[in-house]
């Protein structure tokens, strides 16, 4: 074959592979419409364009700012042919575009099939917000729609990606359509709710948020329902505050403790999710022991102190102090002060501690007969003045009383206040100590001798006593005698044995008369002098008569009777 046969052999084969390739071209334009979604693959990207080959005659670009994340070389873009024929026919495709007409089919069954779509709440508007439903397309949630509860500060949802219910939709890009979160909500809820009280029970670990806070615990959301921690299932120990132990917002694991399907209530707790300290409490603790803990609890009876967390002992204001008179524990201790107390005793089946602080101080009323026995003088203030007598402190914590009857032998006093007043010192003898009652009787008579004891002793009965009339009554007339001692002279003892007592004898005395007069009585128990003129007179009659019996010499001894007579004759 000649050079020339072959040279017009190649160029036939040339012109026939070019005339295939325009016939595919061709057809694969013939296939191509403008407005058809079609997927290229990203062939360059720089700082204005993405490159796209989608199969045809040539690439297309879309400018960056379509994109919110810039692909990479290889990847797969839907895109929409705008003109696929240009300006010198050049390809123009629009990524922004071919998502608008997606979005626009999947809004449009999404409304249709009531099936929620995702959104972004993207501003406030009057009324609600404005949602991003993507594509361009812009949906109206009202603000009562947002959520399934009161939205109290609006702004807290700008930015939130959620799903929506399209209630009412637009298929024009420039109209909202309407668009509710809290159907979506309301109904992932049900959901959830019917789930879990299909799927747990009690003694299952849950988990969920902290969602709010009451005086008496917090309540969980554990997926649009909420369960409830009481402050009691929070520790098993002493619980005040429940932000102590979880935080607004904070996921929490929680053992599930009682549920009420009819009621929907849920208990939860934080405890039991720890083993019950008190199941060990015989295995760590004995009576008789001392601990070092905190207190925890002060009221009017006594102090809690916390042994451990969930273990809280009992000491009795009682139990406190051996001596200091308590009315509030508040008086001796804060919440908080660690505090050294013994164990006394206590019961696992009704979870109680006895405990006592006094136990580990020694009891100075151990040795108060050794420090105050019986008739020691002391010089104490009053701390406390009363209608009967007075308290007297003898040393911190440790009062002695004084009695009313034991301020004097002889004068009766009245009010204690007219004797002494708080803050006072005087001397006072011991008089009893009650070691068992802890009582200790303290006496200032006693400081001196007893002046009804030695009027009995100088004055016995039928002696005669000098004194002065201190008052006259309508009973009789008292007499002021030695030792400042009061006696009694009662009307029927003011005349003789001879004279009938009428009232005009009690007018014969004046106070500050001096008076003689004979003792009937003298007893120092009761404080009690009994005199008398009739039977001073009486005997002294009788002695003038024994007088005169003695000095007469005659045979014919008179008679009393007439010895008398005569003596009064003489007179």
């Amino acid at each position: 074959m000649t050079e020339e046969k072959t040279n017009d052999l190649e160029d036939q084969k040339a012109n026939a592979m070019q005339t295939l390739l325009q016939e595919e071209y061709l057809k694969s334009l013939d296939g191509i419409e403008d407005g058809q979604l079609v997927t290229g693959t990203v062939v360059q990207v720089n700082n204005e364009y993405v490159f796209v080959d989608v199969g045809y005659k040539s690439e297309g670009k879309i400018a960056t700012e379509e994109f919110e994340t810039l692909p990479q070389v290889g990847d797969q873009v839907t895109v929409l042919i705008v003109n696929k024929e240009g300006k010198g026919g050049q390809l123009i495709i629009s990524k922004k575009h071919a998502d608008s007409k997606r979005r626009t089919e999947e809004l449009k069954e999404a409304a249709e099939n009531h099936e929620p779509v995702e959104g972004k709440f993207a501003k406030i508007i009057k009324g609600g917000y404005e949602v991003d439903l993507g594509g361009g397309y812009a949906g109206f949630c009202p603000l009562s729609k947002a959520d399934v509860n009161r939205v109290e500060d609006p702004e807290t949802l700008i930015g939130v990606q959620d799903k929506f219910i399209i209630e009412k939709f637009h298929s024009n890009p420039r109209l909202k359509s309407v668009v509710s979160r809290r159907e979506y909500l309301e109904e992932q809820i049900r959901k959830n709710k019917e789930e879990f009280f299909s799927n747990v029970q009690i003694g299952d670990i849950v988990e969920g948020t902290v969602k709010s806070f009451t005086s008496f615990g917090a309540f969980i959301d554990l997926g649009g329902f909420d369960g409830l921690l009481h402050l009691n299932d929070m520790s098993w120990g002493h619980v005040t505050k429940p932000k102590d132990f979880v935080k607004r917002g904070q996921v929490v694991r929680l053992r599930l403790i009682n549920i009420d399907p009819e009621t929907k209530k849920i208990n939860l707790s934080l405890k039991h999710m720890t083993e019950d300290p008190w199941t060990t409490f015989a295995g760590k603790y004995n009576v008789g022991d001392t601990v070092k803990a905190p207190i925890t609890k002060i009221t009017t009876f006594g102090v809690f102190i916390e042994l451990e967390p969930g273990i809280e002992g009992l000491a009795h204001i009682s139990e406190l102090s051996w001596t200091k008179r308590i009315s509030n524990p508040k008086e001796l201790f804060n919440i908080g002060d660690v505090v050294e107390a013994k164990i006394l005793g206590y019961d696992l089946d009704k979870k109680r501690v006895s405990m006592g602080i006094k136990q580990l101080q020694s009891n100075p009323w151990d040795t108060i007969e050794e420090r105050y026995p019986v008739g020691m003088n002391l010089s104490r203030p009053v701390v406390k003045v009363t209608n009967s007598g007075a308290f007297i402190n003898l040393e911190e914590g440790i009062d002695g009383f004084l009695h009313l009857d034991d301020i004097s032998w002889t004068k009766k006093v009245k009010s204690m206040s007219a004797f002494c007043k708080e803050g006072d010192v005087i001397d006072v003898q011991v008089l009893r100590v009650e070691k068992d009652s802890r009582r200790i009787r303290l006496g200032v008579k006693q400081l001196e001798g007893n002046p009804w004891q030695t009027l009995r002793h100088d004055y016995p009965k039928y002696s005669i006593i000098s004194g002065t009339v201190s008052n006259v009554t309508d009973f009789g007339v008292f007499v002021k005698v030695i030792g400042d001692i009061e006696g009694l002279i009662s009307k029927f003892n003011l005349c003789g044995p001879q004279e009938e007592y009428t009232d005009e004898v009690l007018k014969r005395f004046n106070v500050g008369d001096p008076i003689s007069a004979m003792v009937l009585e003298v007893n120092p128990a009761q404080q009690k002098l009994s005199l008398s003129i009739k039977e001073m007179l009486k005997r002294s009659e009788q002695a003038e008569v024994a007088k005169y019996m003695q000095s007469s010499n005659d045979s014919d001894t008179a008679t009393i009777g007439e010895m008398i007579a005569m003596k009064n004759e003489d007179k």
